[in-house]
């Protein structure tokens, strides 16, 4: 009987044992999913403008929907910072910078080198450079060009390249990518 007894408490003992385990290996999924539902219910950008200083930190989208209050703060902090005219950036290129972010880690608001630039401007800066493009997506609110605080601009451009969202212009002398959300392209400048 004692023997039974023993028998019995070590394979309930076991029984338990693997209940814990199996229950450890669970119990991180519905957290996983929780988090997973919430990054489905909302969608948020924090940006930092490098020639203003002005930083941003919003949920832009929220239960199926972006936000217009949100959407403004994002078209301001990305505005021409040459001549403060506002421009509605496509929430397309949003999700894009997003989607980039994420990929890479990124855990610092996503700096800003160009966000809007107003035809004047891009005028001026395409009279200097033949790196700028005459007919510009920047005019157009389609198209940034950031760096990723920590991280490499290799890995920025791989992971703009693999979402196959728009064009993807590397400029390492620069420190920056450009990226729209035009017909899939790439190129170096």
């Amino acid at each position: 009987m004692n023997e039974m007894r023993k028998h019995q408490s070590r394979r309930e003992f076991l029984r338990f044992g693997l209940l814990v385990a199996v229950a450890g290996l669970v119990a991180p999924f519905p957290a996983q999913a929780a988090m997973r539902e919430i990054a489905a219910r909302e969608r948020s950008l924090a940006l930092y403008n490098t020639h203003t200083g002005e930083s941003l930190n919003t949920v832009y989208w929220a239960e199926g929907a972006y936000i217009p209050q949100a959407l403004s703060e994002i078209n301001y902090v990305l505005r021409d910072h040459r001549n403060n005219e506002i421009k509605s950036i496509s929430p397309e290129l949003l999700d894009l910078v997003r989607e980039i972010n994420s990929m890479v880690g990124g855990n610092q608001p996503v700096q800003i080198i160009s966000g809007y630039r107003s035809p004047t401007t891009n005028k001026k800066l395409a009279a200097l450079s033949n790196g700028v493009a005459k007919h510009s997506m920047h005019l157009d609110g389609k198209a940034i060009d950031i760096r990723v605080p920590g991280r490499e601009l290799v890995h920025v451009r791989s992971a703009a390249l693999r979402l196959q969202g728009g064009g993807v212009g590397f400029y390492p002398k620069s420190d920056f990518v450009h990226v729209d959300v035009g017909r899939v392209r790439q190129w170096q400048g």
